[in-house]
Formats: C-alpha cells, structure tokens, sequence
C-alpha cells in the first residue's frame, strides 16, 4: 500500500489552472503557501497580491497558474477529495465484507486528517480544516451550474457515489442511499465546523467525534436493517 501511494499523483480536471501547479517548483510552492495563508488569513482575506509578497514572485507570475482566487479554492478542494478517495478506495480493496466496508469508508471520509508524508508540499491536515470551513464558498455560486457542467465538481460527486455503492450493498432496499451518502460527506464537514466553533448545537466534542455519530447514524439506518 505504501508503494501504490508514492506512485499516486491526484489528478485535477485541468480547467481549473492555466498552468500545472504541480509542473514546477514555483507551482508547488504557489500551492503549500496558499493553503497556508487561506487558513491563516480567511478565503475572504486571502490575495494573489499577499501571497506573491509571501513566496517573494510577482503577483503576475501567480496569474500563469491560475485565473483567480476561485479557481485556486476549486483546485485545492478537488485535490483533496481527489486524495481522500484515494485512501477510500486503497483501504476498503482488502476488506471482504460489505459492511466491514462501509465501516472503513465512514471512518475514512469523517475522521481527523492525518498527514501524509507522500505530498512534501501539501499539509493535508491544514487542507482539510480549510475544506471544513472553505469548501461550501466553491459552489454556493452563480455560476454553480455552469461549473458543474465543466466538470469542476466531479471528483466530489464520484466520491459521493462511492459511498452510495457501499450503503446499496449493505442495504439494497434503502430509499435514500445517494441522500445518505452526500449528508455524510457534507455533513461530517459542518459537525467538525460546529464542534470547534457552535458547540451549543452539535454533540460533537472532543470526546465524542463527528466519526461516532456518523458511524451509530449509519449503523441505526443501514447496516443494523440491512439484509447483507
């Protein structure tokens, strides 16, 4: 497993940049700088301008990566699903059962990040907490609609689906598999949001993680009443 994932380069629907980030070095930096800054500083609060001050390059020279800020936003969050269902798909082959695999699937897809040393300039951890409270601002857009027809959200939608396979397995006469599967992904997301930030309003806490509802969730709903 650990050969598969050194030879594991994420793939980006190649609308999303002008120029390959991952082509150069200054791509790469371009990359681990900016999911340094959008976390420090706010997506809101995040410049092209501030981040060449940061990586000591003119401003134009980010502009021949990509064409604005959302763009960046829509390419950091599809490498990231792009690497999540990777480890999906790494750590449920080896399972032999179909609810062993929806179990590992949950887990995988509402646990805390872990870094992963095979992307030197990619903090996973620190994507992940921006994808918690950045991601939403990628599609909650005018222009959603055009950018879905462009392919832009297709990783996050085929990971959706994933899930959905598994939940048929288990439960094939479940009515809301694709439902379930999406307000797990989206979901594990805003209870991670709610816990660090409104913890009036979620169950969640630092000892009860957004991993163990979801998991007694789906347990309740499919696996306990499904016929697999």
């Amino acid at each position: 497993m650990q050969t598969l994932l050194k030879n594991l380069k994420v793939e980006i629907n190649d609308k999303l940049y002008v120029k390959d980030p991952e082509s150069s070095d200054l791509g790469k930096r371009i990359i681990s700088q900016s999911i340094e800054m959008i976390y420090d500083l706010g997506f809101e609060q995040f410049t092209f301008k501030k981040l060449g001050v940061s990586i000591k390059s003119n401003e134009s020279s980010i502009y021949r990566y990509f064409e604005n800020k959302h763009k960046l936003l829509l390419y950091l969050t599809s490498w990231y699903w792009s690497w999540l269902e990777y480890q999906l798909v790494l750590q449920t082959m080896i399972i032999s059962s179909h609810k062993g695999k929806l179990v590992k699937a949950i887990e995988i897809l509402t646990q805390e990040v872990i870094q992963d040393s095979n992307f030197s300039h990619i903090n996973e951890v620190v994507l992940n907490k921006i994808v918690i409270s950045e991601y939403s601002k990628s599609y909650l857009t005018k222009e959603v609609d055009v950018e879905n027809k462009e392919g832009y959200f297709a990783i996050y939608k085929r990971l959706v689906l994933r899930l959905k396979d598994m939940i048929i397995e288990v439960h094939p006469d479940y009515m809301y598999p694709t439902s379930l599967s999406s307000m797990v992904i989206e979901g594990a997301l805003h209870q991670h949001y709610l816990k660090d930030h409104f913890t009036a309003i979620t169950d969640c806490s630092k000892k009860v993680t957004p991993t163990s509802y979801f998991l007694d969730l789906v347990d309740q709903l499919i696996i306990t009443n499904g016929k697999q």
